[in-house]
């Protein structure tokens, strides 16, 4: 199904609420089939709850709309699109979402009635009520996730919103001429990512299915060389989730086979690549697997968030992989290790533009560092400043001497200047910094902490993401190799001058966070989550069908 086609699906599905109120009483047979849906309709449109066959319907602008359209016939009169979208929901649970909130049990019932014919009026138009809440429900958990972000997240920038309903309605096509099935399969994002981790999900359910994998003991830290009975459990587990070819030790010693398994299993997980299964490693290794495809449930829920539509050209920070990568026409062509913020200091998921880039820039220290970090630090050693080459200023730009200063007045925003710390090697935020919009004082930028690189845990900063390639990321994003070569950007940086520089157009910045990720060779990666944030997207796709809260459809 081509975009056109989704984004017209997508003004259909999403214009729906929830409405409360009394259940109204349904007609009595006898009614011609149109009035039977017509009262039906004016129920809902009355602000009453209208249940059928125990189920409530939860669509009151596009449904109403629909059937209004098409004089309030029936719109399944096609058995293929009944039976496509049964099928759909027989097997959404791929997708990690709940048949049940999508009328299933109860379709099923009215679809196949004790005498195996659906001839009884009531009885189709409450089946044909059904079956179009059921889709609009489906359509919007595919397009938008069940889980809303905004309720975890207030800050969250990257929703959308619907244009208008006219178009949309012309989708009753999809039902009448039997190609619903396509029309559900184009709901879904059209991202490898999300087709990846759904094989992904499927294979590990496999793995569930057949017992999972076997505990590893506790004991002492392995390393080459090494005896221990637990070394026959270790291959095992590790050949069941595909690090080790053969399953089989053939001797009771951790040699170089069970070192490049164990390698490959920790760089799977986000550990030192070391081939020593000390205790993070065995931590990781005894992860039941239910807790693994929970993980895997929870990322395909943000990718559904995020994935429909992303930019042909984007920077993207991956903040629980201390990664970023920059794309060009939907192709990776630069990434970078960096450090993100500390778990009391979490680097926020949000979407902006980058606009212009700073060489040699300035420090102002945030209000929260400010509080939490500078002023302690000046009481207890009153050449701190001097040390990290800091200056104090009022807000006008004047300079203070802080020897004149009685730093015990001040424990927090009462404060009444600006610290600013020079441009140099020791600054805070490096020689380079990349600058966005966003409430957050959020950015990216050079460190002159490069060895916490080497760490294969990198949440040091205090919010901010330090890149560790910065300078060839300036190259890219400035895109003009005879103004802006490395040698150039570097001969500008060596003046010790501050500058600005605007990129020719801005590039989208995108701020995300996958616990779960499929790797170049694909393979699948587990992340520590090092913010906690997977347990509330989990709990709601447990929750009972509800619709968001925040309007998803723009009003004209």
């Amino acid at each position: 199904m081509n975009s056109r086609c989704v984004s017209r699906l997508i003004w259909w599905l999403a214009a729906i609420c929830c409405l409360s109120g009394p259940a109204a009483a349904l007609p009595a047979q006898g009614a011609n089939e149109p009035e039977l849906i017509r009262e039906r309709i004016e129920q809902l449109r009355e602000g009453n709850e209208l249940v059928v066959g125990g189920e409530a319907i939860a669509s009151v602008i596009v449904l109403p709309a629909l059937y209004e359209q098409n004089e309030y016939r029936r719109i399944w009169t096609n058995d293929d699109s009944i039976e496509q979208l049964l099928h759909a929901l027989r097997n959404i649970e791929q997708d990690c979402l709940d048949a049940r909130d999508y009328h299933l049990q109860a379709l099923e019932k009215l679809r196949t009635p004790d005498d195996g014919r659906v001839t009884d009026p009531v009885r189709q138009a409450e089946l044909d009520l059904l079956l179009t809440d059921s889709l609009v429900r489906l359509g919007y958990h595919l397009l938008f996730g069940k889980v809303d972000p905004v309720a975890l997240d207030a800050d969250w920038n990257m929703k959308h919103q619907i244009n208008r309903l006219d178009d949309v309605l012309a989708y009753q096509s999809a039902i009448t001429n039997g190609t619903l099935g396509s029309l559900i399969d184009g709901m879904r994002p059209a991202h490898p990512f999300y087709g990846n981790l759904k094989k992904t999900l499927a294979r590990y359910r496999e793995l569930a299915d057949s017992g999972g994998w076997p505990e590893v003991p506790a004991g002492k830290t392995l390393k080459e060389g090494m005896s221990d009975p637990r070394l026959e459990v270790l291959g095992e587990r590790l050949h069941i989730t595909g690090d080790m070819p053969d399953p089989v030790v053939e001797s009771m010693e951790y040699d170089q086979y069970l070192i490049e398994a164990v390698k490959r299993f920790q760089s799977r997980h986000g550990l030192d690549v070391d081939g020593i299964t000390g205790p993070g490693t065995l931590r990781a290794l005894n992860v039941p697997v239910q807790d693994r495809i929970d993980q895997l449930c929870v990322n395909l829920e943000r990718a559904r968030w995020v994935l429909h539509k992303v930019e042909e050209e984007a920077l993207i920070v991956d903040i629980a992989g201390f990664n970023v990568m920059y794309q060009r026409n939907g192709e990776p062509v630069w990434n970078s290790r960096v450090q993100v913020g500390k778990p009391y200091r979490k680097t926020p998921v949000f979407k902006s533009k980058i606009r212009y880039l700073v060489m040699n820039p300035t420090w102002t220290v945030p209000p929260t560092i400010l509080v939490e970090d500078i002023l302690p630090a000046v009481k207890m050693n009153p050449g701190y400043l001097k040390e990290k080459n800091i200056r104090v200023l009022t807000h006008e730009g004047g300079v203070i001497d802080e020897s004149d200063i009685d730093w015990s007045r001040y424990s927090g925003l009462d404060f009444p200047y600006l610290l600013r710390q020079d441009p140099g090697p020791s600054n805070a935020v490096g020689r380079i910094k990349f600058m966005f919009p966003n409430d957050h004082l959020v950015y990216l930028h050079d460190t002159p902490n490069k060895s916490l690189f080497d760490r294969s845990e990198r949440a040091f900063s205090s919010g901010c993401i330090r890149v560790e390639r910065p300078y060839s990321l300036a190259e890219l994003l400035l895109d003009n190799s005879e103004k802006w070569s490395r040698e150039a950007i570097v001969r500008e940086i060596e003046t010790a001058e501050t500058r600005t520089v605007f990129l020719p157009q801005p590039v989208t910045v995108m701020l995300l966070y996958w616990t779960a990720d499929i790797d170049d060779e694909g393979r699948v990666v587990f992340k520590k989550d090092i913010y906690d944030r997977d347990p509330p997207i989990l709990a709601g796709l447990r929750s009972e069908f509800s619709f968001r809260r925040d309007a998803i459809f723009r009003q004209e």
